[in-house]
């Protein structure tokens, strides 16, 4: 088969995902007399610019069957908590809403375990013609979707649609974003000429499908009126004592929403004020991303971005490549470079979420100073709740644990800080991993675990002078920082109790 899951004979018309974005999972064959196909989906919580969506509903065609769509959110997924849930659920509403036009049946299920999820997800796969499913790298939905693939005896395919690079045209990690930065200028070309569709389900002419038995008996899915009473079912999830839902709304309105208001007024001072906390020159996409409620594909269609516009002689630059404007190809630079070289890592290094995924070099220098004494030793909870004697760093953690976010210059210092503040350079990795994850909407994101990992030397390359604590790692004070940053706004906001 050219395209997993599709059979020899498919009219090459059928086929509209590129074949580096699908891998199949197992060795079943399709079932042509299946009830429907199946997408499962984990990663892309959205209707438009969706590869997986997309690959599912092509199926749907070739078999002229009715394409179920499950959306499934677990209760026992590590830091889950009512905010993280509540930001899905809003998610799973905008969903409701969009899939009610047509043609494909939705479900949104709350599933109380791992083994829930797998049980309703092999229940539907065994009527399905093919079961589609996002690939999310080194992810636990990843885990779960890989031990599932062999118990059935239908194809089961996974669907790269992360980024604008699909994960397969790299097979190694990189080691810096300037070695990145240059294959992913060298493929943009490429990348843009397959680019998914905006609404895949426009004009699809699938048959109808009522609620299958599965779902309205064994395993009762979300309904339209409870999604449209959020409060309630938060409520109700087993959480508590968790962060709770933090004001900014999850879900793919909100998602094109905050991406509006930043192409409206700020990308074009994206490059000059993101570093000020009192400016707030973030682009706010990250969370969205992160749980798939809006496509990298979709910001740069608001952005206008053009492949007649690159500078081939600009490849592997910072600036200059993309043929646009200087503030604009500074948030380039991070949402393709940056984030996708996370995403490399995650796709191929391994332990990637761990502190020996770091480059020897960086754990040789920490690891030569683990036992300098420390200007103090701050327990989990202190951290947590920002009592410190650092008001710069009690303000970015205040931020965190009641938005759900932090500034992004402000990360990097809040992560040098705790490894002065730890006891060793593995437990700094460790407590940056645990109050990150447990507070920030685009926690466990492969983007978060790359930019801890950054604080303590991937990506980066050795400094001198040779420093306490430091070594040759990239060295950040709170001093330099209020000394350079506009600041005063910022620590009024949330350092008002120092």
């Amino acid at each position: 088969m050219d395209f997993a899951g599709l059979p020899e004979h498919a009219p090459h018309a059928a086929q509209t995902v590129p074949s580096v974005r699908l891998r199949e999972l197992n060795q079943a064959p399709p079932r042509p007399g299946g009830k429907w196909v199946l997408y499962w989906m984990q990663g892309q919580r959205r209707a438009r610019y969706n590869f997986a969506l997309q690959h599912a509903r092509d199926l749907a065609r070739v078999y002229q069957k009715p394409l179920l769509v499950l959306e499934t959110l677990r209760q026992d997924e590590p830091w889950a908590s009512g905010r993280f849930h509540r930001f899905v659920l809003e998610g799973m509403a905008d969903n409701a809403a969009a899939f009610a036009r047509g043609p494909a049946c939705y479900a949104a299920r709350l599933a109380p375990t791992a083994e829930d999820e797998r049980q309703l997800v092999e229940a539907l796969g065994a009527r399905a013609c093919a079961v589609v499913a996002d690939g999310l790298p080194a992810s636990p939905a990843q885990r779960i979707a890989h031990a599932l693939a062999p118990r059935l005896e239908v194809a089961m395919v996974e669907v790269d649609g992360h980024g604008l690079l699909p994960l397969r045209r790299t097979s190694k990690p990189h080691a810096t974003a300037r070695g990145f930065r240059r294959v992913l200028h060298e493929l943009a070309p490429e990348s843009f000429a397959a680019w998914p569709r905006a609404a895949p389900l426009r004009c699809a002419a699938l048959p109808p499908l009522t609620t299958p038995v599965e779902l309205r008996e064994r395993w009762p899915a979300l309904c339209p009126a409870q999604l449209q009473d959020l409060e309630a079912v938060t409520s109700e999830l087993p959480f508590s004592g968790s962060p709770g839902p933090c004001g900014t709304r999850g879900g793919s309105r909100g998602a094109r929403a905050r991406l509006a208001e930043f192409v409206a007024t700020g990308v074009g001072t994206y490059g000059a004020e993101r570093n000020h906390p009192d400016d707030e020159g973030g682009s706010g996409l990250s969370p969205y991303l992160h749980f798939g409620h809006i496509a990298t594909h979709e910001v740069l269609r608001a952005l206008e971005l053009h492949p007649h516009r690159f500078e081939p002689a600009r490849a592997g630059k910072r600036e200059g490549f993309w043929g646009a404007p200087e503030d604009t190809e500074a948030f380039l630079d991070e949402l393709l470079t940056w984030r996708e070289l996370a995403l490399n890592a995650a796709a191929h290094l391994p332990y990637y979420a761990q502190y020996r995924s770091l480059p020897g070099w960086a754990r040789a220098t920490l690891e030569a100073h683990a036992s300098d004494p420390r200007p103090a030793l701050h327990g989990v909870a202190q951290l947590a709740a920002g009592e410190t004697g650092d008001p710069v760093w009690n303000a970015a953690q205040r931020q965190l644990r009641t938005e759900g976010t932090m500034h992004g210059y402000l990360r990097m210092l809040w992560g040098k800080r705790i490894l002065e503040w730890t006891a060793c350079p593995q437990e700094a990795f460790e407590v940056m991993v645990e109050l990150n994850n447990r507070y920030a909407l685009d926690g466990r994101d492969p983007s978060s675990y790359a930019g801890i990992a950054w604080v303590l030397g991937r990506y980066d390359r050795a400094w001198g002078p040779e420093r306490p604590i430091f070594g040759t790692v990239r060295y950040m004070s709170s001093r330099n920082t209020r000394r350079k940053l506009r600041l005063d706004a910022y620590l009024q906001r949330y350092g008002a109790a120092d």
